[in-house]
Formats: C-alpha cells, sequence, structure tokens
C-alpha cells in the first residue's frame, strides 16, 4: 500500500457550507440589528457586542473560504508514511504527521461536523510548528500528547469513510 490518496474540495459541499455560514450571518446580523435598537430604539450592550464579535469572526471565516476556492491542491493526503490536512486551521498548522507517532483515532461529533480525532505522542517533534493559542488547542498537557482534528465537510467523503481510511493506513 504505497499509493497516495489525495481529496481535493467538493465544489457541492463547499457551496453547501458557504450557504449555510451565509445563513448564520443574516441571523447573526439581525441579532446584532435588534441589539442597537433598529426595530424597538433601545440599546442592548451585551447582545451588540456578543453579534458583532460573532458576525465578524464568521464573515472572515467565509471570505478566508472563499479566498480559498480557487486552489486546486489537496485538502487532505494519505500515504503509507503519514498525511496532512488543511480541513481545519490546526490540522493545517501541523502540517504532516508520520503513522508511527499516532496513538489513537476516533470519531467526535463537534457542533454540526463530525470531525476524525488523531491522537499523537512524540510532542517535541511537532513543537515549533504552531502559534502559541494553535499548540494550546491541539496539546493535551495531562498526557503529554497532541489532538488534532479533521474533516471531511468539504472533501468527497463522509467523516466515518475518512475515519475508516485513517484507520486501514494507521494499522499497515
Amino acid at each position: 500500500m504505497n499509493e497516495e490518496i489525495n481529496f481535493y474540495r467538493n465544489a457541492k459541499k463547499t457551496r453547501s457550507l458557504l450557504l449555510y455560514a451565509g445563513g448564520i450571518c443574516v441571523l447573526v446580523a439581525i441579532m446584532l440589528l435588534y441589539g442597537i435598537g433598529t426595530f424597538d430604539g433601545v440599546f442592548k450592550i451585551k447582545l451588540s457586542i456578543a453579534s458583532g464579535a460573532i458576525l465578524l469572526i464568521m464573515l472572515v471565516l467565509i471570505f478566508k473560504m472563499l479566498a480559498s476556492i480557487k486552489d486546486k491542491s489537496p485538502l487532505i493526503q494519505i500515504d503509507a508514511n503519514g498525511f496532512s490536512g488543511r480541513t481545519t486551521p490546526v490540522a493545517k498548522a501541523f502540517g504532516r504527521i508520520e503513522w508511527q507517532d499516532v496513538t489513537d483515532l476516533q470519531l467526535n461529533k463537534v457542533g454540526g461536523d463530525t470531525l476524525v480525532a488523531v491522537t499523537t505522542n512524540n510532542v517535541d517533534k511537532y513543537d515549533g510548528r504552531v502559534s502559541k493559542f494553535l499548540w494550546k488547542m491541539a496539546h493535551d498537557e495531562q498526557n503529554s500528547k497532541l489532538n488534532i482534528m479533521y474533516s471531511a465537510s468539504e472533501i468527497e467523503i463522509n467523516a466515518e469513510e475518512l475515519y475508516k481510511l485513517f484507520l486501514k493506513y494507521w494499522k499497515k
């Protein structure tokens, strides 16, 4: 099993994800308008700040996704020695992970998405690859392991199939 498997962006899934995110943005924008008193003349500071921040984050993510649509490189690459993915910010930042460092694979439901969670040891090998913020998201200090998530929300296959493929290569 020396062949490399590449998963590319699925245009239909990406379009669906963008429409879903756009719908959420519209709802959050209505909340922001309500918070600043557009409908009833009463300014609600907590709602305004929270909805404004959420809207800003969502818009940044949508524009980043729109900018990356033209990129034709694979979102996930898997081969006999390791794998890499660009489907989550943490996975993208860590880059290539070697199978020999993987200690566990699981399917995790996070929000509305099911992610393939990869746990690795050999933390020192991957130290320095990412910002402190992303490191804190991935690093489990108690067990001295890294937990890196991979999403199938923009590629041709679903999370369960991706998980089975990861398992197949890991066990080799």
